[in-house]
């Protein structure tokens, strides 16, 4: 005898799951507070990681494993992230690039600078332990393989500029470097300098690929070590065949100006993304203060021309979200609804109203009415 099919429940009644059904009843947020008190990363729909991994990779960087939970949607090398952290009651986010390639264990992995002064810098690098559980928002970032990796190519790290590359260079040794690769790397000393022993290795490994690492304050140099500052002697030396080679340079905002100098016309291709922001290319518009009205609270500011927004308003008192603050991640940026700005590093003056204005990256260049 054949079994009669049991009637399905209409499309609406399927689609139903047992949270969308919660969410009629409970808020996300009060989800989430009681949620993470069985497990810490529970959530309604919030990205967060647990720290479940510390390794020291140079005198003043510490590289943390993270455990992401399931609303993390994932990222391809070369990425970045924000994390999110409380120092001390107020809570902070930056952003940092992830350093490895993704794992099949679903682990992620950020190595962290300690730099002077920079709360959230010193508090991942010395006093987050294992277990902690960090904000964690999406991942960011164009600087990544594109779909085909053909001919040769040269990566330029300026300091921390490595880890975004290191990410994209463990990604490529993954799938055997299929091309060749040359990794110049730059820091003032030896000991600053991070993944060294797996670089070594992977030139042992691999005859395509070829590491340089160049110190500007060292004195005595070992092998595979080299001297100076980025400049065009150093590359036609370590990099004969530039023309032929598409570039990636990361690091610090003055390093990547330089590198784009030397190398972005001769270059088969070039991209590039500091962690810094260059050196402006606008003066502060012969001084003097202008007007910015927040129209959704009502309230007028005098800030300075010529300043990042983000600064000024910080300056007001005002806190406001942020991130990367070098015009990347996006996490700063607000609707324009009249006046002209003047970006920071290209000197483009917009008078137009624009739906997405990064503050960290533009300065007012007259009176402003802002959707803050």
């Amino acid at each position: 005898m054949n079994a009669v099919p049991r009637p399905r429940p209409p499309r609406a009644a399927r689609a139903r799951s047992p949270l969308s059904l919660l969410h009629r009843w409970v808020a996300p947020d009060v989800f989430d507070f009681w949620a993470t008190r069985l497990h810490p990363t529970w959530t309604w729909e919030r990205p967060l990681a647990r720290i479940v991994g510390r390794e020291a990779q140079s005198r003043d960087a510490v590289t943390l494993l993270l455990q992401p939970n399931r609303h993390w949607r994932g990222f391809r090398p070369g990425q970045h992230v924000n994390l999110g952290v409380e120092i001390d009651g107020v809570r902070m986010t930056r952003s940092y690039s992830l350093s490895d390639a993704p794992r099949a264990d679903g682990r992620i992995a950020v190595t962290v600078k300690h730099i002077e002064g920079g709360r959230m810098s010193r508090h991942l690098c010395q006093d987050a332990r294992i277990g902690d559980v960090v904000d964690l928002g999406q991942a960011f970032g164009e600087m990544t393989w594109p779909q085909g990796t053909e001919g040769a190519w040269l990566f330029l790290a300026g300091g921390s500029g490595i880890t975004p590359l290191m990410s994209l260079l463990r990604a490529h040794a993954a799938n055997g470097l299929p091309t060749a690769l040359t990794l110049l790397y730059w820091a003032r000393n030896r000991d600053e300098l991070c993944f060294v022993d797996e670089l070594r290795a992977l030139a042992q490994r691999f005859p395509q690929f070829t590491v340089h690492f160049v110190l500007t304050r060292e004195r005595e140099l070992a092998e595979g070590e080299h001297s100076g500052r980025i400049g065009s002697e150093m590359l036609s030396a370590l990099v004969p065949d530039l023309e032929q080679r598409a570039v990636y340079a990361c690091g610090p905002g003055g390093f990547v100006d330089s590198a784009r100098t030397l190398v972005a016309s001769n270059a088969r291709s070039f991209s590039a993304e500091a962690f810094t922001p260059p050196p402006t290319s606008i003066d502060a518009e012969a001084g003097g203060n202008v007007e910015v009205t927040l129209a959704a609270s009502g309230r007028t500011l005098s800030v300075p021309r010529g300043q990042s927004l983000l600064t000024a308003l910080e300056g007001q008192g005002l806190k406001l979200a942020s991130g990367c603050r070098m015009g990347i991640c996006n996490t700063c940026a607000c609707g324009k609804v009249s006046g002209t700005t003047r970006h920071l590093h290209t000197g483009d003056a917009i008078g137009e109203p624009v739906s997405a204005l990064r503050l960290c990256v533009n300065a007012a260049a007259s009176d402003l009415v802002l959707d803050l």
